[in-house]
């Protein structure tokens, strides 16, 4: 009887965010077939956990199974991603109609409102500021999903901020320095968010959330004009005749 080595979730895991960042930084091509066999090699692992990763990305929306046997890059158009903003927008705003109807005490936004203090862009902006101001804009945005306690809500907003540029901190280094004032207006909204969950305030905190995912689209917009700009951003090869 021939004995299997049972996949682990951490190794399966560690390849599907090797391939995923491979994915978005370009190194593959659209069109190009991607296969277990075909992996093996580059990400020194065997067949059984690459197939498992590759159906991960697939179900996550940047592959596509093909009926004759591996998958292919997704390619995207910018309908699809101002699509997935918006949808990010009402889902973050569900959360934080859910978390204003589901607050049990004050002590629970102790650190959503550290964050607030924290998620503040330094002026003047460098690369590394920004780096700092996106990592704890991300941990915000995850404070207040959690703050709705739904489990099938936090779900569903891992998923849909995995398709390239919905996440919240899927925003473009060069055009905050021109825009400073965009970072102001992001933080006061952060504030006015957890003032509303904080009064109970649930069509309040719910409008707030979703004007807000509307920066993440402006930042956008103008990163696409500007084709130097696009060019840094991560997933940028994925999208289809911007």
């Amino acid at each position: 009887m021939t004995l299997t080595t049972p996949v682990s979730d951490t190794q399966t895991e560690r390849l599907v965010l090797t391939l995923r960042e491979r994915i978005l930084k370009g190194e593959f091509s659209l069109g190009e077939r991607l296969t277990e066999l075909g992996l093996v090699a580059l990400l020194q692992a065997s067949r059984t956990p690459i197939r498992l990763a590759l159906e991960r990305l697939a179900n996550e929306g940047l592959l596509d199974a093909i009926p004759s046997g591996g998958f292919r890059l997704r390619s995207f158009s910018l309908a699809d991603i101002w699509d997935a903003i918006e949808i990010r927008g009402v889902l973050e705003g569900t959360a934080v109609r859910f978390a204003t109807e589901r607050l049990e005490s004050a002590a629970e936004l102790a650190q959503v409102k550290r964050l607030v203090s924290a998620a503040t862009m330094e002026i003047p902006i460098t690369l590394e500021g920004f780096a700092r101001y996106l990592e704890t804009n991300k941990s915000f945005h995850r404070e207040l999903w959690r703050l709705a306690k739904s489990q099938s809500l936090y779900r569903e907003l891992e998923h849909v901020c995995k398709i390239p540029f919905s996440a919240p901190e899927a925003l473009v280094f060069g055009l905050a320095d021109r825009e400073p004032s965009t970072a102001f207006v992001a933080a006061e909204q952060h504030r006015a968010i957890v003032e509303a969950i904080e009064n109970h305030e649930g069509a309040r905190a719910e409008a707030l959330a979703r004007e807000h995912s509307r920066i993440s689209r402006r930042n956008l917009q103008h990163a696409f004009r500007n084709k130097e700009l696009t060019h840094r951003l991560p997933g940028a090869a994925l999208i289809a005749n911007y």
